[in-house]
């Protein structure tokens, strides 16, 4: 049972790990469960800074719901870093909710989204509760924008891009969660909104993104489809959205965009523990070990919204820098509103929904992890 208000799940993991850090920055106590408590102490330790001036436990549990629910109770937000979560995910929104806390997590997979909004978001709006999907950098800075170009009047139409450099100018520097997180979008159904429906992406759907920060094009994709149509999938001011993601390096993208062709035509009718073997192999031949920490001078984003309506048009841009470091901050930033219990919505809803696109830009732009632009077409 946790002492503290705050569960940070998969407590030895980079983003775990990286979302204490802003945790013990803003002196808010903390509860670390993980399944091997030792390691987690240890990793801890070793990669959480100012821990020594820290509050906070560490308990150690199973990966089942009930052992995560007695290992949730006592807390208001459980900060969960645990995937890849179209697995694993459901059991802990579970336990969460019959532990009464609040959930947070930092994926954008579609498949785990429409799940839990499916099967959970209105036991949670019920009890009052948030169920927070994909609050991270990606795709909250994406939504960010997307919500700063909605408030010109007459924008119905969302196109977005996430555009990220790591070490060497490439995917490089992505955990081996993430990794993992990527591969499985393969056996995924990648959607679009379109006049208020989600449509699948066309097998082998690319963009080339001409963006004005960049002097050569960016190839990017889908990349699941990413967490914003589904976001916006019942938002009354939105028609449409299409979002993709794209790292600066093109041979990295053409690669990934390549094994996904190769999965199409290879792959995609194995059987399911054929398919698992294929996706460790790719995440241990890509993502051997542990990333170590960001810097800024490296890791560096844009993500950019286009908003059209009728006559109207807008562009609204967030630059950012260190994507997991931003993510552990935007964590912080939706549990310091969970304790004070200053929500918008209950349910399942968006971390810009919930705590609002200015509260999380702000709390990002003080910290110096963002700034944001709009200009009017």
């Amino acid at each position: 049972m946790a002492k503290y208000p705050v569960v940070v799940y998969g407590a030895s993991g980079y983003t775990g790990m990286l979302t204490m850090d802003w945790l013990i920055d803003q002196n808010i106590p903390f509860t670390a469960v993980a399944r091997n408590a030792k390691r987690a102490q240890e990793m801890m330790a070793q990669r959480v800074v100012r821990l020594e001036s820290a509050t906070y436990e560490i308990i150690e549990a199973d990966h089942t719901v009930e052992a995560l629910t007695h290992a949730f109770k006592g807390a208001k937000v459980v900060c969960n870093t645990v995937g890849p979560f179209v697995h694993f995910g459901l059991t802990t929104v579970e336990a969460a909710l019959k532990a009464g806390c609040h959930h947070l997590d930092t994926t954008g997979e579609q498949g785990y989204m429409r799940q839990v909004r499916e099967q959970f978001g209105e036991l949670y709006a019920q009890a009052g509760l948030v169920v927070s999907p994909s609050l991270s950098y990606m795709y909250t800075y994406a939504e960010i924008a997307a919500e700063l170009a909605l408030e010109h009047p007459g924008i119905d139409a969302l196109e977005t891009s996430t555009l990220c450099r790591g070490p060497r100018g490439g995917a490089a520097g992505v955990t081996v969660g993430s990794t993992a997180s990527i591969f499985e979008l393969f056996r995924s159904e990648q959607c679009y909104l379109w006049e208020k429906k989600l449509v699948p992406h066309a097998m082998g759907t690319s963009f080339n993104i001409a963006s004005p920060d960049f002097l050569s094009p960016v190839f990017a994709l889908p990349w699941g489809g990413t967490s914003l149509p589904v976001y916006f999938e019942n938002d009354p001011r939105v028609r449409s959205c299409v979002s993709c993601v794209g790292f600066y390096d093109n041979d990295v993208m053409k690669m990934v965009h390549a094994v996904g062709q190769k999965w199409e035509s290879e792959y995609k009718f194995l059987p399911p523990e054929q398919q698992d073997a294929v996706i460790q192999q790719l995440v241990q031949s890509t993502t051997p070990t542990m990333p170590p920490r960001e810097r800024t001078t490296i890791t560096r984003m844009v993500d950019t919204a286009i908003g059209r309506g009728q006559l109207s048009a807008v562009r609204a841009t967030v630059h950012g820098t260190t994507a997991y470091i931003a993510t552990g901050a935007l964590q912080t930033a939706a549990a310091i509103k969970l304790i004070d219990g200053d929500t918008n919505k209950v349910g399942f809803v968006s971390g810009s929904k919930a705590f609002g696109h200015r509260y999380l830009l702000g709390f990002l732009e003080e910290r110096g992890l963002a700034r944001a632009t709009v200009t009017q077409l």
